[in-house]
């Protein structure tokens, strides 16, 4: 419920809002794509392609089935006519432009901005003709080791102007910026700051009026004289505030309006939210005076066939996703992201870890640091104003993979990160600084988190506990970022990973070459059903352990990175909840179990659909719920009632023995609150001898889909044709004829290149009304075609 109204309040987001005397209009239709080096604006050719925006020309050329992705310049250039008043300034907004990008009005450059990720603003007034103009952005994301993040980051440093354009019309003296801060919150009483500046021509007759509001009660409503262009104002405080919190994100509306005399000349509004929190030393974590144990995930800012360049209705899909499964805290990885990510938890109740894009690289020469600093000081001004922002990450994994001689030096990346501390701490005293795996850090940040990953880099899940106590002590405000591993959809087996000879099931600690271990990311079969367990492991620790503040899973959606081409999806990294489209895996649905109040109950697994064994044995299955209680249905008899108990492992208890029939077996689960069904499921079962021969011929099918696209299913068979469900070798699709193949997705149904799945691998076509062969192939099994007829 909570995203469908999401998405259509997204949709339905006016392309200009007029607010007092200045207007904003989205300029995003109907751009003039060029690529190309030019150091100056394109003129007219043919080379141009007409874009909206956001764009990105490496939406699909980076997990496309050739290595590498385009690092370059582009051009995007756009007619703009407009007359403007002599009372009249006008800007130009560019929300994110990915990495550098210059702005050119009328062939003459009159701004720009070095680092993606940020919002900048540059007035063109002085430069305007009045009636027609030319606007020229140039946006350029070549490899420059002076821009963080580091290029050897584990995800895709993409190109294009990533975010919205806005065009903005004021009144020559306007409201320039506000900082709003809320000092003092308790139950009681919350106290409202205001840092103001006042840009253009004053009088003695200028005047800022604040007013805030409750649901449209006015509680707080003054007036003060500008005295001078930078004005500090402290507000009346508010009696018994209606506290922000994950459960319930009350905000209030705050407007300040620049008044000369009784006319209006500006207005700036922001949703304002109060709270107060804490962590007690080596221990939990307390949001308005109440535990709260800080239950989070992370997001990169990517979508299939978007890339970087996502739509704000999809930007609240991903965050609806993120809190309809229970969570109340997202890690915003690895740099700050679109301002509607930030609205949106605000509206929903998700606190905020905003990360600066120090990400490996370690430290740099004068002009990186000079960057960088630029940069952390730009994020903390632009995200300031949203109280769901309780940490300002100043990096991750700094020390490895230096860029620049001498960028590994523990001393003089210490020194760097102590400024950054010092200079958050000037710029925002009242949160708190982190940073993630740079260990000889931890005492000069508020809070810190190591790097665990048993049962995947390192170690085994279940020493999860041991490992937590072991941290616990070394740092005062400890959080655990990151955990999980990846899974490629359809991948399951009876007993997830087998023993692995050399495997220290006690260590824990991600190292920055694999392939001087053994662990489970580089030997194992990377299976839903392993990653089901390792989550639900995880899950039944953290959830009852009391001391422990808090964890974000890594990550929820899966996303793109150029250092993984041998992934099942090759350039993906699929540690996601979701796959790339957003579509829920496995291990979303564990979460769900321990955090989600929605009632559900779901059966691992829809995709599982084959169980194998002898006549007679006995397999374990799995529910997960929410619900009080659940009851199994095998063939329709049912296996009784078990109550849920976050305590027990697996699935909270909520597991049973079962004999299957061979053959054909179907599987329903009753959720019950205090008696009554709240949700229902049902799925078949499959269940044989694992009696299948050696790899033989891989079989093509296809199921007729809508508006001409149909789902090719590739099946390796034996020489009886039976299905190989040990099977996870590569395939290759093509297609020949008319229609085409839908990829460059990195997705399970849009990718060219893919790993089988238990012996499984699909892919998408569209036809274009005439016939069309699909090719499967690998270096093992050629030959294999399908011809579909329209």
């Amino acid at each position: 419920m909570i995203k469908r109204i999401l998405i259509a309040l997204a949709c339905l987001l006016p392309s200009i809002a007029i607010i007092g005397q200045t207007s904003k209009t989205l300029i995003n239709a109907n751009w003039q794509y060029y690529e190309t080096p030019s150091a100056t604006p394109p003129t007219e050719s043919n080379s141009a392609t007409t874009v909206d925006l956001p764009h990105s020309w490496n939406a699909t050329d980076a997990v496309d089935a050739t290595p590498g992705y385009r690092r370059g310049t582009s051009w995007y250039v756009k007619d703009l006519d407009i007359t403007a008043t002599s009372d009249e300034r006008i800007f130009l907004y560019v929300e994110g432009a990915n990495i550098t990008s210059e702005i050119w009005l009328n062939d003459q450059k009159i701004g720009g901005h070095v680092g993606g990720y940020l919002g900048y603003e540059v007035e063109m007034t002085e430069k305007l003709q009045q009636g027609s103009n030319k606007l020229a952005i140039r946006v350029d994301n070549s490899i420059d080791r002076s821009i963080i993040p580091s290029q050897k980051s584990d995800f895709f440093v993409y190109g294009g102007i990533t975010r919205d354009v806005y065009l903005l019309r004021s009144h020559k003296t306007r409201i320039s910026h506000c900082l709003i801060s809320t000092p003092n919150v308790s139950q009681s009483a919350a106290t409202t700051s205001l840092d103001l500046e006042v840009d253009g021509p004053t009088t003695k007759n200028y005047q800022v009026r604040t007013t805030i509001s409750s649901d449209g009660v006015e509680v707080v409503n003054t007036a003060q004289q500008v005295d001078n262009k930078s004005l500090k104002i402290n507000l009346p405080p508010i009696d018994q505030p209606k506290l922000w919190s994950p459960d319930r994100p009350h905000l209030y509306d705050c407007r300040i309006d620049l008044m000369d005399g009784d006319r209006l000349v500006d207005t700036y509004t922001h949703k304002v939210g109060y709270r107060y929190y804490r962590f007690e030393p080596n221990g939990a974590f307390y949001l308005n005076g109440e535990r709260l144990k800080l239950r989070g995930t992370h997001r990169h800012e990517e979508h299939a066939g978007y890339g970087p360049a996502v739509p704000d209705s999809l930007h609240y899909t991903d965050m609806a996703q993120v809190k309809e499964m229970g969570a109340n805290f997202i890690r915003l990885a690895h740099y700050p992201q679109d301002p509607t990510v930030y609205r949106a938890c605000d509206e929903l109740g998700l606190i905020v870890w905003d990360e600066l894009p120090w990400c490996r690289g370690g430290v740099g020469d004068e002009a990186w640091q000079a960057n960088t600093t630029r940069l952390l000081k730009q994020q903390i001004l632009q995200n300031y104003n949203h109280a769901r922002v309780l940490f300002w990450s100043l990096g991750n994994e700094m020390y490895w993979l230096p860029d620049y001689d001498d960028g590994d030096n523990r001393d003089k990346i210490s020194t760097y990160l102590q400024s950054l501390h010092d200079l958050t701490k000037e710029l925002d005293p009242q949160r708190y600084t982190a940073v993630r795996k740079y260990y000889a850090g931890s005492d000069i940040v508020d809070v810190f988190s190591p790097s665990i990953w048993s049962g995947w880099y390192a170690g085994a899940y279940t020493n999860y506990e041991a490992t937590l106590t072991e941290n616990r002590m070394k740092y005062q405000r400890f959080l655990h970022m990151e955990y999980g591993g990846s899974s490629h959809v359809g991948r399951h087996v009876e007993v997830p990973v087998a023993d692995l000879q050399g495997l220290d099931g006690s260590n824990w600690a991600e190292v920055v070459h694999q392939s001087q271990i053994v662990s489970i990311a580089k030997s194992g079969d990377w299976t839903e059903s392993y990653m089901v367990d390792l989550f639900d492991w995880y899950l039944h620790i953290s959830e009852n352990t009391d001391w422990f503040a808090g964890s974000a899973q890594w990550a929820f959606k899966d996303f793109g990175t150029p250092l993984r081409p041998e992934n099942s999806i090759p350039y993906m990294n699929q540690k996601g909840l979701i796959d790339r489209a957003g579509k829920p895996k496995d291990s979303y649905y564990v979460f769900k179990s321990y955090w989600s109040t929605d009632p559900f109950v779901w059966i691992e697994s829809p995709t599982w659909t084959h169980r194998f064994g002898s006549k007679g044995d006995t397999l374990q299955q799995c529910i997960y719920s929410n619900a009080g209680e659940v009851e199994l249905f095998v063939n329709g008899r049912s296996l009784g009632k078990k109550s849920r108990n976050s305590t027990a492992f697996p699935a909270q208890g909520l597991s049973w023995a079962v004999v299957f029939d061979e053959g054909s077996n179907s599987l329903e689960a009753v959720a019950y609150i205090d008696g009554k069904v709240v949700d229902k499921a049902s799925h078949p079962i499959t269940y044989q001898a694992p009696d299948w021969g050696k790899p033989n011929k891989i079989v093509l099918s296809a199921e007729s889909m809508e508006d001409d696209h149909y789902l090719v299913t590739a099946m390796m068979t034996d020489q009886d044709g039976q299905r190989v469900f040990d099977y996870e070798e590569r395939v290759y699709f093509d297609l020949s004829g008319s229609g085409e193949l839908i990829v460059n997705l990195g997705t399970p149904t849009g990718s060219q290149t893919i790993d089988f799945a238990n012996g499984i691998a699909k892919i998408k076509v569209k036809t274009a009304g005439a016939p069309c062969t699909i090719e499967a192939r690998n270096q093992n099994f050629k030959g294999s075609y399908l011809t579909i007829t329209p």
